[in-house]
């Protein structure tokens, strides 16, 4: 029986506020090629657009 991978659960935090707005999953694959996580996502306390990066574990 094959195992699947297992899906992590990962904190966005935006650059502009520090808050932390988001949790996504994201793959084991992604997580061996290096770099964080960004998107540009909405901030409900900033009211804005702003770019999203992954915060430390």
């Amino acid at each position: 029986m094959a195992k699947k991978k297992r899906k992590q659960y990962v904190k966005l935090q935006c650059t502009q506020c520090g808050s932390v707005n988001y949790f996504v999953k994201k793959s084991k694959g992604m997580d061996s090629s290096g770099g964080k996580l960004s998107l540009r996502k909405y901030c409900p306390h900033c009211r804005k657009h702003t770019l999203h990066k992954e915060m430390k574990r």
